[in-house]
């Protein structure tokens, strides 16, 4: 059973059969709820966000975050259509957006590992960095990192029906990105690499069987999985670069022009059954 709420001197407050309890860390006005995280848990962080949202706020800012997990992961309400944007202010803990279904959430800062973890719909922006596991078995939605990722991105990314999950970097990867890659796009833009310089990750698409990556720049034959090949764009391709390259500048205030101007590949799975031989039937 949800908890009632009501508001008092613009604080959002619980409505308890024994009174009234106010929760001064948060604020309610003009349809915008502003909460201070500091020195609050992740369970505490995420009870205000939910309250907010049962009450009607689609708007909500929260403060001061230095590490609180799952932000964004319990917000879906059975029946309700209205979404909610969150920005968040400093520095979110792991698994930010995990699950998210139609909200959006704006980073000023970098995030931790797991963002967007098995997302199923909306759009995450980090003005930042982010670590690893980004995008880990999310099948729609889109996310926008302005600069480098950790290991494992886009892990078990999939499609499902008609979502097809998209994942921006700014920058570049570490080890294993796209592994066991199931459908989705991937751009890697390579942004802050110099002339020529390929990017970082080794095993890039081990176990990829689905899905596209398409990359800015250079990489060495060393650094792909065995299970996937390296291509030349096509119209509809390029279409799809051009479309998404262009929503990354918007969301990070870049030209457009001077990203679209260099060179793209594309690494596809050669494969759907990569790993058929193992098996027995």
């Amino acid at each position: 059973m949800e908890l009632k709420f009501g508001y008092r001197d613009n604080f959002l407050c619980e409505i308890r059969p024994t009174g009234i309890l106010c929760n001064e860390r948060m604020t309610v006005e003009g349809g915008r709820a502003v909460i201070d995280a500091r020195d609050l848990k992740h369970k505490e962080v995420n009870d205000l966000c939910r309250a907010a949202a049962l009450n009607g706020v689609t708007d909500i800012m929260i403060n001061n975050v230095f590490g609180q997990r799952y932000i964004g992961t319990r917000l879906y309400m059975p029946g309700a259509d209205k979404k909610v944007d969150i920005t968040v202010n400093r520095f979110p803990g792991n698994d930010l957006g995990a699950f998210l279904d139609g909200h959006r959430i704006v980073v000023n800062g970098n995030a931790q590992d797991g963002v967007g973890n098995t997302m199923n719909y909306g759009e995450i922006v980090v003005h930042g960095r982010a670590g690893d596991v980004v995008a880990m078995a999310m099948r729609g939605g889109k996310i926008f990192i302005r600069d480098n990722v950790g290991y494992r991105a886009a892990i078990h990314m999939k499609e499902y029906k008609q979502k097809v999950p998209v994942l921006v970097i700014g920058g570049t990867s570490q080890d294993f990105m796209g592994e066991y890659m199931a459908g989705g796009v991937v751009l890697l833009l390579g942004l802050g690499l110099k002339n020529n310089e390929p990017h970082r990750a080794n095993h890039m698409g081990t176990g990829m069987h689905g899905g596209v990556i398409y990359m800015r720049g250079t990489v060495e034959p060393h650094q792909l999985g065995k299970e996937v090949g390296v291509r030349e764009l096509d119209d509809h391709d390029r279409q799809v670069v051009e479309k998404y390259v262009k929503e990354y500048c918007r969301h990070f205030d870049k030209d457009p022009a001077e990203i679209l101007n260099s060179g793209f590949i594309k690494l596809l799975p050669v494969s759907r059954r990569p790993y058929g031989n193992i098996y027995a039937y």
